[in-house]
């Protein structure tokens, strides 16, 4: 897997260069009334798919901006060129290229790198999980009611605010703090890094945490659904994604099963 991880930091690095120069230049259109795109957006994407085509051209693709190459082969490469567009669009300097590499439903690889900020997360399946190239690890807070939490709203939130808005309040009353910064994958890192102890977030895409997901768990964290289960197939990533260091996982799928009682 050496020439797939040299290729998954060079997918990373083209793709911030280009993120990079175009910060602050770009104007953004509508996919949805929140979900924004920008030509930055689509150039990203375009530098990594480039790179894919080039190392790996038997490999399919599945990227968020109208990325998709499915031939049947067993690997697939999982893209965001840009995760926290609307922070991009409006040039505050919290966003991250992610990308991963599945072997069937399996996520063998994945990395997010954090532009403005030039942090680096990588892990490969079983190896473990690094930041700027040094061990991270999840946090060790126990407890609920001690735990800083991170989360996230779905574009299509208009008839859902009274169910998101209720879940909020409970684990708001339940932790320490919470906070909302607009980049699923890089929540799932800072999780993985130990600055936030917990993460949730529904009707996210696979691209949105494939890599992140690899990362938080090699850095010795948990990641399923509501209901405490594990993802099983690739195209169901991110519904419901339910992340946290272990230690207060149950506690937190408690406090979602209250609402869907």
């Amino acid at each position: 897997m050496n020439k797939e991880f040299s290729v998954l930091q060079q997918c990373l690095r083209a793709a911030a260069s280009v993120a990079k120069r175009r910060l602050g230049k770009v104007n953004y259109s509508l996919k949805g009334k929140a979900n924004l795109v920008t030509q930055a957006d689509v150039a990203c994407q375009k530098a990594i798919l480039q790179i894919i085509k080039k190392n790996f051209p038997e490999h399919d693709f599945l990227a968020e901006e109208n990325g998709l190459k499915s031939t049947g082969s067993d690997w697939k490469w999982v893209i965001d060129p840009i995760d926290g567009t609307t922070n991009y669009a409006h040039t505050m300097p919290h966003f991250s290229v992610s990308v991963a590499l599945a072997h069937k439903n399996d996520i063998v690889l994945g990395g997010v790198y954090d532009v403005c900020m030039d942090e680096l997360f990588l892990a490969r399946k079983g190896k473990g999980a690094t930041l700027n190239g040094k061990k991270i690890h999840v946090s060790r807070v126990r407890k609920l009611q001690d735990a800083l939490l991170v989360t996230g709203f779905p574009y299509e939130r208009e008839k859902r605010m009274d169910e998101l808005l209720a879940r909020f309040k409970r684990f708001i009353l339940s932790c320490h703090d919470i906070r909302r910064l607009g980049s699923a994958a890089l929540d799932m890192c800072w999780v993985a890094a130990g600055r936030f102890d917990g993460y949730w977030e529904d009707c996210l895409n696979p691209w949105d945490i494939s890599a992140g997901k690899l990362i938080l768990e090699e850095a010795g964290g948990k990641v399923t659904d509501y209901r405490g289960k594990k993802w099983t197939r690739l195209d169901t990533f991110g519904a419901q994604t339910l992340a946290s260091n272990g230690k207060i996982h149950k506690e937190m799928c408690d406090i979602i099963k209250v609402g869907s009682l």
